[in-house]
């Protein structure tokens, strides 16, 4: 891999967070990957999350849809809208990255006459808090007093609750199905001290929600693949706290079926460094972004066991053009003009298939809500959970 390399106090930070799982695994003898994951991600202070490091943008890791473009919120917030208007004027975004998915969407609401009441936020990332607070002091200075951070889920509320890019960057653990058995594939130390990676039998959660799958077992070779028991744990979690309202769960993946194809032996975890996709989640750890597709009929299935009702499903490019997003490009002014040229060629990574449009998709799960969501009028794939 050609990578540009870290900087030396980055290189400090990865060196912290190997000795802090190191040092676990000595305690364990073993653990799994997705308490990898967790640490490599989320330790206070030296995880990717939890450290000081740009990670959104052409100067960060990646770049997400609100990145892109404001027409990405400005089409979102039709179907906040319309939950708010049948449930109660709250919203509750979850990971809001640099908050400007948070400006634009409190910026279209405004404009169609919709604000919440509140605006929260529940964010781990101190850094990120930061920014966030930052890019709403600058862009809607005269609505900040709307929003407020949260540290933990309210225990009970109403409204909607939005998460982009949330559920792939929950901690996942690795299965690995060969010689007619099941594993689990989790992180170990070699004799010099290097993380390395290590199989063990599966057991527990791990082990019955693999059977349930009932992985390809190849003649020869591996199946690897992954299981986010802690996504499907947190939808169920946010299902009891639900009162009257919608979920607005927005992530790369697939359905079950296109999931588990035999074809796709290696799985789907992949790291980001500095706008480059790679396999080894063991480089430079703290310092990357680790992310696992998102099984979606296994959240719908969580949410629908906690007593939540299925309010649709479909790809991000049917969604946002059920949510009116080429009205809110026909907004910015004159075809021929240079904001527009910009727009539409941000709606059409957005949208077309061989950018955002197929590979992402927007689940909503709900209770209370008793008419038909706009985001899913068109193209609804319910039926393929």
């Amino acid at each position: 891999m050609n990578l540009p390399p870290p900087t030396s106090d980055a290189l400090a930070q990865s060196a912290c967070l190997t000795e802090r799982v190191r040092s676990e695994i000595a305690a364990l003898g073993w653990i799994s990957f997705a308490r990898y994951m967790e640490l490599a991600l989320y330790a206070p202070g030296i995880g990717y999350y939890s450290g000081g490091a740009r990670k959104f943008g052409a100067g960060g890791d990646f770049i997400t849809s609100p990145e892109l473009t404001p027409l990405f919120g400005q089409a979102l917030a039709a179907q906040v809208a319309q939950v708010q208007a049948a449930s109660a004027p709250h919203v509750i975004e979850v990971g809001a990255g640099t908050g400007l998915l948070a400006a634009d969407l409190l910026l279209e609401l405004e404009r169609r006459g919709e604000l919440p009441l509140r605006y929260d936020i529940l964010e781990l990332s101190g850094e990120l808090r930061e920014r966030q607070f930052d890019t709403l002091a600058s862009k809607v200075p005269h609505l900040a007093s709307r929003v407020r951070w949260l540290d933990s889920l309210p225990e009970r509320f109403s409204g909607v609750l939005v998460a982009n890019e949330v559920l792939d960057v929950m901690p996942a653990h690795l299965v690995v199905a060969r010689g007619g058995g099941l594993f689990e594939r989790g992180v170990a130390v070699d004799g010099a001290g290097a993380l390395r990676w290590a199989d063990v039998e599966a057991t527990g959660r791990v082990l019955e929600a693999a059977r349930a799958l009932e992985l390809p077992m190849p003649d020869q070779g591996e199946y690897v693949t992954e299981i986010n028991l802690a996504g499907q744990a947190w939808v169920a979690e946010l299902a009891h706290r639900l009162a009257v309202g919608a979920l607005l769960l927005v992530d790369y993946g697939y359905p079950r079926a296109e999931y588990y194809l035999p074809s796709r032996a290696s799985g789907t975890l992949l790291c980001y460094y500095r706008h480059h996709a790679h396999g080894d989640p063991f480089l430079w750890p703290g310092l990357n972004d680790i992310t696992a597709f998102v099984d979606f009929t296994a959240v719908a299935e969580a949410g629908f066991e906690a007593g939540l009702e299925v309010l649709g499903y479909t790809t991000q490019a049917a969604f946002l053009f059920n949510c009116g997003i080429l009205e809110c490009l026909a907004r910015r002014g004159p075809e021929t003009g240079a904001d527009y040229i910009r727009a539409a060629r941000a709606v059409q990574r957005l949208t077309t298939p061989q950018e955002m449009g197929e590979l992402f998709k927007v689940l909503a799960l709900g209770k209370g809500i008793d008419m038909p969501l706009l985001g899913f009028m068109r193209g609804d794939r319910l039926h393929t959970l």
